[in-house]
């Protein structure tokens, strides 16, 4: 980021109290290419050039880890072809973005049930991890075939196994045991939140994650979000109160 544009953030960010980490949902892209009168697929070619640019960005203004919501598990339901073209985009940009990752030091970590998924899919996504888990630019979560109820099924079943397995006690289960066996353990919990498109709902993302995550839902289309649509959230995040249901003063 240039100095010219750090100068300006500066006087309407306070660079010392963004959030760390930062979740997405980017909903928007098929409204987006309606309008527009194109395909479908348009929408979500352009919402991926967003998801760069918004990465870029993270990792300049110093936030340390993005979570994006790129294909749920609800999302099996849409037409073939659009669930086709959305499995072949995301190899594509693995496979063309890698080298670029890796130079800005992206580690990228994919959340969720990938066994479904393509195989040729799958190699491209453990190789893509195992090349990029040392970077410590900003930490890249991108979550396919993603659920929070199937991701807290699994992680109680996995709790379950341990306990039959005289491996862990039933009365040492806490909120940290069931943190640890979820997919995003790696991670701190969101900061911020940021929903695109207008739509007042959580979507099956992150339910036990966002128990105090600030939300900020913006009209604008996902294609369309940009640095100062950006620039607004991270705005209206500093003006909040986290009290993490505290009684404070």
């Amino acid at each position: 980021m240039t100095a010219q544009l750090l100068t300006t953030l500066a006087t309407e960010l306070n660079l010392a109290k963004l959030p760390h980490h930062v979740a997405v949902i980017m909903d928007g892209n098929g409204r987006w290419a309606k309008q527009k009168g194109l395909p479908r697929i348009e929408g979500h070619r352009q919402g991926a050039k967003t998801l760069k640019e918004m990465l870029r960005y993270c990792k300049d203004l110093g936030i340390k880890i993005l979570t994006a919501y790129a294909f749920s598990t609800e999302n099996w339901g849409r037409p073939t072809g659009e669930v086709n073209f959305l499995m072949a985009l995301f190899e594509r940009l693995l496979q063309k973005e890698l080298k670029e990752m890796e130079a800005e030091e992206v580690c990228i970590n994919f959340i969720g049930d990938l066994s479904p998924l393509p195989t040729s899919l799958q190699q491209e996504m453990r190789h893509s991890m195992e090349r990029t888990k040392n970077n410590q630019g900003v930490y890249f979560n991108v979550a396919i075939n993603y659920g929070s109820r199937h991701e807290m099924v699994k992680a109680c079943q996995a709790i379950a196994e341990k306990v039959q397995l005289g491996e862990l006690s039933a009365d040492s289960i806490n909120e940290e045991t069931i943190a640890q066996h979820l997919y995003t353990s790696a991670s701190a919990d969101p900061d911020l939140l940021i929903r695109t498109s207008g739509e007042m709902r959580l979507s099956n993302f992150l339910l036990w994650q966002l128990a105090y995550t600030e939300i900020y839902v913006t009209d604008t289309l996902w294609p369309d979000f940009n640095h100062q649509q950006f620039d607004r959230a991270l705005q209206s995040y500093q003006k909040r109160d986290r009290r993490f249901g505290k009684k404070i003063g």
